[in-house]
Parts: C-alpha cells; sequence; structure tokens
C-alpha cells in the first residue's frame, strides 16, 4: 500500500483537500490575467481582437477571457521578437483504489512544469519547459521539453531538441486537454515520453503530420541527455486526415500512427515493443463526442498485444461533461500486460494476458481547459483479480494552447 507522506514536500498545503490549493488557483489566475490585460500587442493593426480588461464583455465566459493567459508579448510584425508565453501547469488529485488483492490511496501532485516560449524573426519558436517529480520531489526533474523549432511553411516546421513522442490519438493529446485521470492502460505500456529528437511537422488543408527519429532515454541530467545516444533509437510517423462533415456529424478526423523502435538494455522509453500501430476515429455532433482508437504493439520480450479504447462523451451544459472509456487488450503471451503502475498495480493488480476497465467521470469547466475540476471512477479486472479506482482531480494550466482534434483545446455546447 502507497500512501503519500505529505510530511516530506516543503509545502503541504498543496493538498488537494486543502483550501488553500484553490486560493493558489485563483490568486494565480488573478496575477496572471494582470500580466495578460497589460499584454504588449504592437504593429499594424490586425482584425484579432485584443484582449484587454477594458474590451472584455461581460457575455464572455471565464475562459473566453483567459483564452490568452500567459502571453506578455505580441507583436506580429516586429522584425525580432514577434512573441512571447509564460508557461505552467498543476495537475493534481487524491485517488482511492481498492481491489482484490490490495489496496492504496493518497494525494499526487501528477504534473507541476514551468517555463516560456518565444516566437522570433516570424520563424523561430524557442520552448523550454521543465518539470517536477512526482508529488514535486525533485522540483527541479530536468526538462520536459527542450527544442528549438525552424517554420519554413505551415506545412513543413523543423524541430529539434527534447519534444513529445506524438503515436496515438490518445497520446497526442496533450494532458492539459484529457478527459480522464490516465490515459489507456495499453498507451502508457509503450513507455512513450519526451526524448531528444529531430522531427518534420506540418498542416496542408485536410493533413496534419508529425514524423521523426528519437533518442530512446532521457533523464533529469540534459546534458546527458543531449549527448550520449546510446539507448537506441525510434522512429515515428502520425497523419491526421480531417474528413469534414462526410460521416454525418459536425467534426470528423482519423488518426494513424506508426512507431519502430530499436531500444537496448539503457533505454527508458520505447522498450516494450518493436513495431507500433494506432488507427482512431474521432468524431462530434452538437454536444456529442466519440473518440475509438485500436492498438497494437509487436515484438519484445514479453511478447505482442493490442486492444482497443472507446471515449464516448457528452456535454450536458457548457461547462458540465460526462465522460466514459471503456478498454479491452489482450497479449500474446501470459503476463504479457501491466496495469496502471501508479494506481491499479499498487492496488494488487496482477500482469496477465487479458485487461478489461470502463470510467465514468463528470468534468466541471471552470474555465475550460485553463481551469477544471474532475471526478471520475473505473473498475478494472486482469489475472483474475479487480481493482476500483476513485478520483477527484484539479488541472490548471497557463501558456500557448496545442493543436490535436476532439479533446485538444476544443469544447462543445452544451445540451442544456
Amino acid at each position: 500500500m502507497r500512501v503519500t507522506s505529505w510530511a516530506s514536500i516543503p509545502n503541504h498545503r498543496f493538498m488537494l483537500s486543502s483550501p488553500s490549493l484553490f486560493q493558489t488557483l485563483v490568486l494565480a489566475l488573478i496575477l496572471t490575467a494582470s500580466f495578460q490585460s497589460s499584454t504588449v500587442e504592437a504593429g499594424t493593426p490586425t482584425t484579432e481582437p485584443v484582449t484587454t480588461a477594458d474590451t472584455l464583455s461581460d457575455s464572455l465566459s471565464l475562459g473566453d477571457r483567459l483564452e490568452n493567459l500567459g502571453r506578455l508579448y505580441k507583436n506580429k510584425d516586429g522584425k525580432f521578437l514577434n512573441e512571447f508565453w509564460i508557461l505552467g501547469r498543476y495537475h493534481g488529485h487524491y485517488h482511492w483504489s481498492e481491489g482484490s488483492a490490495g489496496e492504496d490511496e493518497g494525494h499526487e501532485i501528477r504534473r507541476l512544469r514551468m517555463g516560456g516560449q518565444a516566437t522570433l524573426f516570424k520563424k523561430l519558436t524557442l520552448h523550454a519547459q521543465m518539470v517536477s517529480g512526482s508529488d514535486a520531489d525533485p522540483f527541479y526533474n530536468g526538462f520536459t521539453e527542450l527544442w528549438a523549432g525552424w517554420a519554413f511553411s505551415d506545412a513543413l516546421v523543423l524541430t529539434v531538441g527534447q519534444q513529445k513522442h506524438r503515436f496515438t490519438h490518445d497520446r497526442n493529446v496533450s494532458s492539459r486537454y484529457l478527459n480522464y485521470l490516465e490515459r489507456a492502460m495499453l498507451t502508457n505500456m509503450f513507455g512513450l515520453d519526451y526524448t531528444p529528437a529531430i522531427t518534420l511537422s506540418g498542416r496542408t488543408d485536410k493533413i496534419w503530420y508529425y514524423t521523426g527519429i528519437f533518442s530512446n532515454a532521457t533523464g533529469g541530467n540534459m546534458r546527458e541527455a543531449f549527448t550520449e545516444f546510446d539507448a537506441g533509437w525510434s522512429y515515428l510517423a502520425s497523419f491526421t486526415y480531417d474528413l469534414g462533415k462526410s460521416l454525418g456529424t459536425d467534426t470528423a478526423h482519423v488518426n494513424l500512427g506508426y512507431v519502430y523502435s530499436q531500444a537496448n538494455e539503457n533505454a527508458t522509453n520505447l522498450d516494450r515493443f518493436d513495431h507500433g500501430a494506432s488507427a482512431a476515429l474521432i468524431l462530434t455532433k452538437g454536444p456529442a463526442s466519440l473518440v475509438t482508437e485500436a492498438l497494437v504493439g509487436v515484438g519484445g520480450e514479453d511478447g505482442s498485444a493490442y486492444g482497443i479504447n472507446i471515449q464516448p462523451g457528452y456535454f450536458l451544459t457548457d461547462d458540465i461533461q460526462l465522460v466514459a472509456r471503456y478498454q479491452l487488450a489482450a497479449s500474446s503471451e501470459e503476463n504479457g500486460l501491466r496495469g496502471q503502475k501508479r494506481y491499479e498495480k499498487e492496488a494488487g493488480l496482477p500482469s496477465g494476458d487479458l485487461y478489461q476497465a470502463g470510467y465514468f467521470g463528470v468534468n466541471y469547466y471552470i474555465a475550460k481547459h485553463r481551469l477544471k475540476l474532475m471526478t471520475g471512477i473505473e473498475y478494472a479486472t486482469m489475472g483474475g483479480e479487480e481493482v476500483w479506482t476513485a478520483s477527484a482531480m484539479v488541472r490548471f494550466f497557463f501558456g500557448p494552447h496545442s493543436g490535436a482534434p476532439f479533446p485538444a483545446n476544443q469544447m462543445l455546447k452544451g445540451r442544456f
């Protein structure tokens, strides 16, 4: 049983149940919104509305008012600096896991990140974002992202540095926009994380693509991560096609992904399967959404695995969303699957060859994805054992949005 010891954290008032957390979040919103209201907007006037305290309409939601939360400067026509953002992300939660073979509960600072992003010469983007360890211990645990990107055009962007593996739609969606406590079990089994890479990405009228070569290891020591490439490498390709309204829905996208990994004993990422392939269909219509993704991993010492991940959602109001998820996964070897390491394994869920899980949750969007409260309950079974996990979450971030099909930076209009 794992129970987080808050006495070991320098400021234990980060506890999710403590009123000081909400006071801190509200204060952060006020301070950052104040920075936003004084953002420098220079250059030739454009049709883009300038978000300031004087121009905000009472009809705008808090999420609309904080759309540019973290942006301190913007000048599209500047010869040197065009835009500057401060970045921050806080994800905290309390979970209760009870299984037929054990139990686990505790508070956790799941993600704590800070950094900055600047656009220069209208082409160059510099991005640096440090990350803390679990429960902010250690406070500095290296950089989750540290890269430079050059945009030759919208259709061709070259990025070099530590960046994200965008294999599967489940992984492509930033944790800022997730509707659940964790990504799907089989997605997490691939060991996808942030590592040094060289990638090409871009978008045409209907197609997004992302492809590149990645190192298979990283860590808190960024000098070693960028100089000691002794853990193998992986190749990734991901394509998303916009189907428009061709299926009778408001939006429809197909995402296809492939990854090849040549990991060795030094690898810390993508060290489970030699090959992976994924296919996802992402639909929205009115207040409803549906994401269906199939995933397969081939090769590796523990055999191959395949699964499906189905995620329906429904907005009751503009701010209240009901979400559900069903997962089914199987492997070719008797113990080829591993439960979610943070909660299910801690509560006694063993390895096995058949995994099933069902999730139901209610999400409340205080300021769209910028600040939201989430609750959920999940049932998982494998290897003859079962685990129930209930969770209550706070998720808050500031900085620029990232793009992807729903739910990335997208809200649907509620039914009521």
